[in-house]
């Protein structure tokens, strides 16, 4: 009987230490199951990173067909900040926001701007760069120095744009064009007084040509702010905060500004331009 109780009390400890084992193990995999994002893309050493890589000068192919551009090289320093590397994936816009959702991407480094609509959906981190509106005339048109100034004068933008209705709104007459190319045709060529557009899409322009006779004649005070969207909620919170303190970094460091006049020709990572 006791040869039975000692094998009974045997088999009993290890059934015993078996479940204390199976308990430990399953606390584990609920502690990994508890990571938040950016716990796990540590983890894994790499942060995917979701573009269009179709949009110069932000993200594009040269002439040797490697992606680069602004926000590459931002993202790209954003992940070494983090000590991970990044993958970039390329996609067309309402795919990336409809990745991101899904978590297929982590972040979409990608020129996107700031809105209430946005807001409401994502997450967003500092702003790295701004853009603001700026009214474009030929080198010699000293006519227009304010919004005011656009009454009764001729523009051109596509129809649809919020750079036409504002047009409208001060009182000008708006040409309705396809591209932006074909906006520049009729500034160059007088039939136009100014055009509304992107303060960052002229200096790009201006990047490609240099010798172009136009300018600047007004840039409206407020900027759209260009940040990086995150998945709302508590999951995404840590790695927000990791990433708004990267950027704050590289502008610390004066490295936003040196991609900004690399890219566009002057620096759009601050509003003091």
């Amino acid at each position: 009987m006791r040869v039975f109780t000692k094998k009974l009390s045997a088999l009993l400890l290890a059934v015993g230490l078996t479940a204390a084992l199976t308990g430990c193990g399953g606390k584990t995999e609920s502690a990994a199951d508890t990571k938040d994002q950016l716990a796990r893309i540590q983890e894994s050493g790499t942060i995917v990173i979701a573009m269009e890589g179709t949009w110069a000068p932000w993200t594009y192919h040269d002439e040797n067909d490697k992606l680069v551009g602004y926000d590459v090289e931002v993202g790209s320093k954003i992940a070494e900040k983090l000590g991970v590397t990044p993958t970039f994936v390329e996609g067309e816009w309402d795919g990336l926001l409809a990745g991101l959702d899904a978590g297929r991407y982590d972040i979409m480094v990608n020129g996107v701007d700031i809105t209430e609509e946005r807001s409401e959906k994502y997450d967003f981190s500092t702003p790295y760069a701004y853009n603001r509106t700026a009214v474009i005339v030929s080198s010699d048109n000293d006519t227009i120095h304010t919004l005011e100034d656009l009454k009764g004068k001729h523009t051109a933008n596509t129809i649809s744009s919020t750079y036409a209705q504002l047009a409208e709104q001060y009182g000008a007459e708006v040409t309705g064009v396809d591209d932006l190319n074909q906006t520049f045709e009729l500034l160059l060529s007088g039939r136009i007084d100014a055009t509304l557009n992107a303060e960052m899409t002229y200096y790009d322009y201006m990047k490609e040509h240099p010798d172009a006779q136009v300018k600047i004649a007004v840039l409206t005070d407020d900027a759209n702010k260009v940040a990086i969207p995150f998945r709302k909620g508590d999951d995404s919170a840590t790695l927000r905060e990791a990433v708004n303190k990267a950027i704050d970094e590289l502008r610390e460091s004066g490295e936003l500004k040196e991609l900004s006049e690399k890219y566009f020709g002057t620096d759009i990572s601050t509003m003091e331009q």
